[in-house]
């Protein structure tokens, strides 16, 4: 009789936490355009850019870590879409939350085909500015040709996602 007590407790919890992820979760995806503001990082080479030097085009940024498996996941189709899609405006960009070294050889490794920027922990404080408010890796953003964040995606993105966003934009 404990155990069944307990097990109806968990769930209860559990219950309770999924409604509240899905009040709140939809509406961080549905929210109305914010100006991206203007931040600087070091790419995985250690030379520093600045968000505006791809200002005009469709950016996805991806705030992504090696160690994590949903991040590794998603960057193949976001490699495949940077190619497909590169002389139509949009830019991939990989924002990622660790030290330059470890990250250098995955993207070697892997290929990857798009910006890469180190923000080891201050990623997490750009993240959160830019609608993180609970914590996800992967995240992402998608920000229109006048600079303006339409979209915030906590965890990972698939492919037909992100057509289904930037399509409109490419029209």
């Amino acid at each position: 009789m404990k155990q069944t007590g307990i097990i109806i407790i968990a769930a209860m919890i559990a219950l309770g936490g999924g409604i509240a992820a899905q009040r709140f979760l939809p509406s961080m995806e549905k929210n109305s355009a914010t100006s991206l503001p203007d931040f600087n990082l070091p790419d995985q080479f250690g030379n520093q850019h600045n968000i505006s030097e791809w200002r005009g085009k469709i950016l996805i940024i991806n705030f992504w870590a090696t160690w994590c498996p949903p991040c590794r996941k998603e960057i193949p189709e976001f490699i495949a879409l940077q190619k497909q899609y590169s002389d139509k405006g949009v830019q991939f960009i990989g924002v990622a939350l660790e030290e330059q070294k470890p990250v250098a050889e995955y993207a070697s490794s892997a290929h990857i085909n798009y910006p890469i920027l180190i923000s080891e922990n201050d990623g997490i404080v750009l993240a959160n500015q830019l609608g993180n408010n609970v914590g996800a890796i992967p995240y992402t953003i998608v920000v229109n040709q006048q600079g303006q964040i339409i979209h915030r995606h906590p965890g990972e993105f698939s492919k037909s996602q992100i057509l289904e966003i930037i399509n409109p934009l490419l029209d």
